[in-house]
């Protein structure tokens, strides 16, 4: 009797054509992302309306208080424009980094069952992310045009900076996808660690109003930069951007992006053995 030949699949995390493999999986990684999407709003009461019901609620609340009960400054500006416009970076960047950060545990059927780029799996939920946070352009289109604020030249920067927030997310969730399959109470942590970010970032209030001995510290968030640009560029705030926190924002975000695809990458090889 012939034995048949022994077949080997092999991973290939550490492979030198392992981007030309990501490319060859990229039907299934739409397919994810159209799954992501249906899955998300298909039992929901409001579908879609939820993206824009969630920061608009929390736009309310932080007007009222930061606006109406603690009066604070707002640069000339309507206090519901000036909350928003930082709601919606860090309302991107907080779902992004959560969905990234549970990818892999949400998905471990499929990685302990056959081998592809472990990466399409984050990627994925990074793009289902993008498709709610365009959502919510639409509601800043309108209040923009409520409050009768015609942005300027600096609008063209808006999806640098819409880029950059991406970039921030998904190099933290790489991190945190790949250490929450080897430490779970990670699945705790980023919800804590956001919870007091949305409190240390310029989200409900402007930046100029960190006292000046404390803002060196406070330049350090790379979510203060991204904010102040996204500011400028829809408000034309000038007098409430410090750049060089804006410029350590960006190489900040290139950098988290780098090491994150580092340790993904170093790790992707036992992450079915874990799982």
């Amino acid at each position: 009797m012939t034995v048949p030949p022994l077949i080997v699949i092999a991973n290939g995390s550490r492979d030198k054509d392992y981007w030309v493999n990501l490319w060859r999986h990229r039907e299934m990684l739409f397919f994810l992302v159209w799954r992501d999407i249906l899955v998300r709003y298909k039992q929901t009461l409001v579908g879609v309306s939820w993206v824009v019901i969630r920061p608009f609620l929390t736009m309310m609340v932080f007007t009222v208080v930061f606006g109406n009960i603690a009066n604070l400054p707002s640069n000339g500006l309507p206090y519901p424009l000036l909350v928003f416009t930082g709601m919606l970076p860090w309302f991107f960047f907080s779902s992004a980094l959560t969905e990234c950060s549970n990818s892999l545990v949400g998905n471990s059927n499929m990685l302990s069952k056959i081998y592809f780029p472990r990466l399409i799996i984050p990627i994925s939920t990074i793009l289902v992310c993008g498709v709610d946070y365009l959502v919510s352009i639409l509601l800043l289109i309108g209040m923009l045009a409520w409050y009768q604020h015609l942005p300027d030249w600096r609008i063209l920067f808006l999806p640098v900076f819409s880029l950059f927030t991406a970039m921030t997310a998904f190099g933290l969730g790489l991190w945190a996808a790949a250490l929450n399959v080897r430490y779970r109470d990670f699945r705790h942590l980023i919800p804590f660690v956001l919870q007091l970010g949305i409190y240390i970032s310029p989200v409900g209030y402007a930046t100029n109003l960190i006292p000046e001995k404390w803002r060196a510290l406070y330049w350090l968030n790379p979510m203060v930069g991204i904010i102040d640009g996204f500011r400028w560029s829809v408000l034309g705030q000038e007098t409430a951007v410090y750049w060089p926190s804006v410029g350590l924002a960006l190489l900040t975000s290139v950098g988290v992006l780098w090491s994150g695809l580092w340790y993904f990458r170093r790790s992707e090889s036992t992450f079915a053995d874990v799982i």
